[in-house]
């Protein structure tokens, strides 16, 4: 549970007397939680690091919680989403999850599924940021090679040999070399194979 504990649960609902009943319930299982009352004062210091679950309000005034998924979507990494609604149909429940939401729950909720469900989306959540922070780590180094290293590098893992490559690329052996080697270290690896099965993860 420690890691689960080191991020909040946040609830975004127009009802006050949810958000206080939800705060309740998960402050009584050992969870953190933040409310908000509109997708607009959530988005205000969205910050993704902070939480570990999203339950949304499907209907609210302004902002509903279909768009404000949408738009969470749109940015660096999305937490599990579980969205809650009094006016839940099946054309929405699967629009939603075909999205990426993992839960589409109708009020009134049993409390106790409620609070397993959002217990295993803190747990996917933990699995799904490490997933995540590998593929920002190899973006991060994709995006520090020059122009002609990117060439090299997707001629390398074509499985071409360097005298194929200076053909292609209309240079030298030593310099494709010299690209090699930069590809490999900038990318942290040592070879070609692990290259491949580097770029095949990401």
């Amino acid at each position: 549970m420690e890691q689960q504990a080191n991020r909040q649960i946040g609830i975004v609902d127009d009802d006050e007397a949810i958000r206080d009943a939800l705060t309740w319930l998960f402050a009584s299982r050992g969870h953190q939680v933040i409310t908000f009352d509109s997708g607009e004062q959530f988005l205000e210091t969205y910050q993704h690091e902070q939480f570990g679950c999203l339950l949304l309000d499907v209907r609210m005034p302004g902002m509903s919680g279909q768009t404000l998924f949408e738009t969470i979507r749109q940015l660096d990494y999305c937490p599990p989403v579980i969205f809650l609604t009094g006016h839940g149909d099946v054309p929405m429940a699967v629009q939603a999850l075909k999205k990426g939401a993992i839960d589409f729950i109708e009020k009134p909720f049993n409390d106790n599924q409620l609070v397993d469900q959002v217990e295993n989306a803190l747990w996917l959540d933990v699995n799904q940021r490490k997933e995540w922070a590998e593929k920002q780590n190899v973006k991060d180094k994709l995006a520090s090679l020059t122009q002609r290293e990117h060439e090299v590098m997707q001629l390398i893992i074509a499985g071409k040999l360097n005298k194929i490559i200076a053909d292609e690329l209309n240079i030298s052996m030593k310099t494709v070399e010299v690209h090699r080697a930069r590809v490999l270290e900038k990318m942290g690896v040592k070879s070609a194979v692990e290259l491949t099965a580097l770029l095949n993860k990401s």
